[in-house]
C-alpha cells in the first residue's frame, strides 16, 4: 500500500473537476463548508470550466488539473467537485509515476470510481470513497463528519444502523474493502481498466437504477468471475433504485436473487456515495470487517494514511 500522509484540519485541499461541471452556487457553498471546517480549499485551474458538452473542460485540461493537484506539495488532499460523466477519458492518460511520487487522499465517488480503483490497483493508493465539494459539502447535512475526519487522520472507525446499514443475509466477513459505483464497475469489465474485485470485501452502490438493472449488473459481475472469492457484500443506500408501481422490497429481492448461492453476508443501506444525507467516507484498499447479525456493522480495521 502507498499510504499518503495524514491530513490536518488546517491543510490545503485542491478541488478539481475530472468529470462534469457543477452549478456555481453549489461550488461556492461547498468551498465555504470546507473553510468552516478549517480546511483551505483551492480550485484547480480548469475546475470551473463548462463544456465541451457535459464535461468540465477537455480531457487534456482535466488531466492536467489532476496531475498538478498531486504534484503540488503544498496540497494535502485532492477532492472532486462532483461526478457526472467523463473521467473515463482520463484513464488512458494517467501518469501513475507522477501521482505515486506525491501520494494524497483523493475524495470522490460515482463516475470517479474507475479512476480511484486504477490508482488503488496500479500503485496501491487507497481510495477515499467519500463526499465531494459540490455534491455533498454544499448541503447542510451532506457529510458524515465522523468518518470523514477519521479517514483523514488514519483513525479506526465503524458504521452501522445509524448510517442506514441493515442485514439481508447474516454472517461475518473480513477482507480488503473495495468497490464503488456498481454501474461504473460493470462498464469497466473487458477494458484495460477492469476492476480487481475478486477476493475482496465489496461495497457496491448506485443511484436511479431499476431493480432489474441492478440484477443485470450483478449477473454481469458474477458471470465475468468478478465475485470469485468475495467474502461479503455491503450495498449502499441505492437511492431511487425503484421500479414504478412495484413493491419497495423488490430491489432487495432482486439482489438476493442475483446473488443466489453466494456464501458471504450481505447488507444494504449504508449511506456512502449517492445518498440522501450524511455521506459516509469509506477507505478502499485497507482491511475491514463486516458483521451481519441482528444488526449490521462495517468496521475499518486499518488506517488509509500514515
Amino acid at each position: 500500500m502507498l499510504k499518503p500522509p495524514a491530513v490536518r484540519p488546517d491543510a490545503a485541499i485542491r478541488v478539481i473537476a475530472p468529470a462534469s461541471f457543477a452549478q456555481i452556487e453549489r461550488v461556492e457553498r461547498g468551498l465555504a463548508a470546507l473553510r468552516a471546517l478549517e480546511f483551505v480549499p483551492q480550485m484547480g485551474a480548469h475546475a470551473l470550466a463548462r463544456g465541451p458538452l457535459y464535461f468540465a473542460g477537455t480531457a487534456k485540461e482535466r488531466l492536467e488539473d489532476f496531475h498538478v493537484a498531486f504534484e503540488d506539495d503544498s496540497v494535502a488532499a485532492v477532492m472532486s467537485l462532483r461526478g457526472g460523466y467523463g473521467s473515463n477519458y482520463l484513464l488512458g492518460g494517467l501518469d501513475l509515476d507522477r501521482i505515486a511520487a506525491h501520494p494524497k487522499p483523493f475524495f470522490a465517488y460515482s463516475d470517479l470510481t474507475g479512476v480511484q480503483l486504477q490508482l488503488l490497483d496500479r500503485i496501491g493508493l487507497p481510495a477515499f470513497h467519500g463526499p465531494m465539494a459540490a455534491a455533498d459539502f454544499y448541503l447542510d447535512d451532506g457529510v458524515h463528519l465522523k468518518s470523514f475526519r477519521a479517514a483523514l487522520a488514519g483513525e479506526l472507525y465503524s458504521v452501522g444502523a445509524a448510517e442506514g446499514l441493515r442485514v439481508l443475509k447474516p454472517g461475518v466477513a473480513q477482507g480488503v474493502l473495495y468497490g464503488g459505483c456498481l454501474s461504473i464497475l460493470a462498464s469497466l469489465i473487458g477494458t484495460p481498466w477492469e476492476p480487481a474485485t475478486e477476493g475482496k470485501l465489496l461495497f457496491l452502490e448506485d443511484v436511479g437504477a431499476k431493480p432489474y438493472q441492478v440484477d443485470r449488473m450483478l449477473w454481469h459481475l458474477r458471470s465475468a468471475g468478478k465475485l470469485e472469492g468475495v467474502t461479503g457484500i455491503v450495498f449502499g443506500e441505492m437511492m431511487d433504485c425503484l421500479q414504478p408501481g412495484s413493491e419497495p422490497q423488490l430491489l432487495e429481492e432482486a439482489i438476493l436473487n442475483a446473488l443466489g448461492g453466494f456464501e458471504g453476508p450481505i447488507a444494504i443501506g449504508l449511506r456512502s456515495g449517492h445518498v440522501s444525507r450524511q455521506n459516509v467516507t469509506l477507505t478502499f484498499g485497507v482491511k475491514a470487517e463486516f458483521f451481519a447479525g441482528e444488526a449490521a456493522r462495517l468496521s475499518i480495521l486499518e488506517g488509509a494514511v500514515e
